[in-house]
């Protein structure tokens, strides 16, 4: 059997991809080795109707829904290899599975890398996050630590004000931030520290302590960190598609890469973290786009 599309990964993109390609008859292979980027994250935001659920039930119900459709099969693996055919692609599993396609959508996602700092993992995703419009409300008015040492972070600092006054800023070092910069978070009295911090304190998911190198400490309750993202897909020197500045699959606005039959959808494509229901939507659109090739190729031959 020849697949319509194999799509690889499960997240947002990937189901709303095999949602919209099964509603469209279209023979679906969806490779997902659930490893969800998300999995720490007790609750996703944002997406009308589903604010507020967890990853775990976001998964179940997509896949209730997607697998509804016959024509699509769920293959609970990871992908080892691609081979570009002639008319299409040969994916191969860490199993020995092979099958193939005659097209593929890469929806993979991002590896996400934390910060090597003790007491990271323990606070990711309960009382430390990245993104404010997942996680702000839930952290209005408290006392926020924000760890960035990125010349953004002066962005991101303006933005957490809407969510909390009560902000401290840290570079993680000097010449982030100019002096205009800090003079304006200043006047609005955000505290900028050029500290290096050596770790964070706190139990049960909750930021109690932010220890700097010198060995002072401050008290927090929660914070936004800056984790490292790399894109999931992993088979360019295959496959020979382009990428963007940030190491994302370059596509056009219908998720067509520079490969012939390759698509790429949500994070994968931009090479930084998105909100759900942008993933979902960037799913929606390559799948149309997959279903739109395949029409015009049988109308063709």
């Amino acid at each position: 059997m020849i697949y319509d599309c194999a799509i690889i990964g499960g997240g947002p993109a990937g189901l709303n991809a095999a949602l919209v390609l099964g509603r469209a008859r279209r023979n679906v292979a969806l490779f997902d080795h659930n490893k969800p980027r998300n999995a720490v994250t007790h609750a996703s935001h944002g997406f009308l109707t589903r604010d507020g659920v967890t990853p775990a039930e976001f998964r179940r119900v997509a896949y209730e829904e997607v697998l509804k459709y016959p024509s699509v099969e769920h293959h609970p693996v990871e992908v080892t290899d691609i081979r570009k055919l002639n008319a299409g692609f040969l994916i191969s599993t860490h199993e020995g599975e092979q099958i193939q396609a005659r097209k593929l959508l890469f929806a993979s996602g991002l590896q996400e890398t934390l910060p090597d700092i003790p007491g990271v993992r323990n606070l990711y995703g309960k009382s430390l996050f990245y993104c404010p419009y997942c996680d702000g409300w839930e952290l209005r008015d408290k006392s926020l630590f924000v760890l960035f040492d990125h010349p953004r972070v002066f962005h991101l600092a303006k933005l957490l004000y809407n969510w909390s006054r009560d902000l401290i800023v840290c570079t993680n070092g000097p010449g982030i931030l100019t002096n205009e910069q800090k003079q304006i978070l200043a006047s609005r009295d955000i505290v900028v520290s050029e500290q290096s911090v050596s770790a964070f304190h706190g139990s049960d998911g909750k930021l109690r302590l932010v220890e700097f190198t010198d060995g002072s400490r401050i008290e927090r309750t929660g914070g936004f960190i800056a984790p490292k993202w790399v894109p999931r897909a992993g088979f360019q020197q295959e496959l020979g598609y382009a990428i963007n500045d940030l190491g994302g699959i370059l596509t056009d606005e219908m998720g067509k890469s520079t490969v012939p039959g390759l698509f790429a959808a949500g994070e994968v494509t931009t090479g930084f973290p998105s909100q759900l229901i942008v993933a979902a939507a960037a799913g929606s659109i390559a799948a149309a786009s997959i279903n739109l090739e395949l029409t015009e190729e049988a109308f063709s031959s």
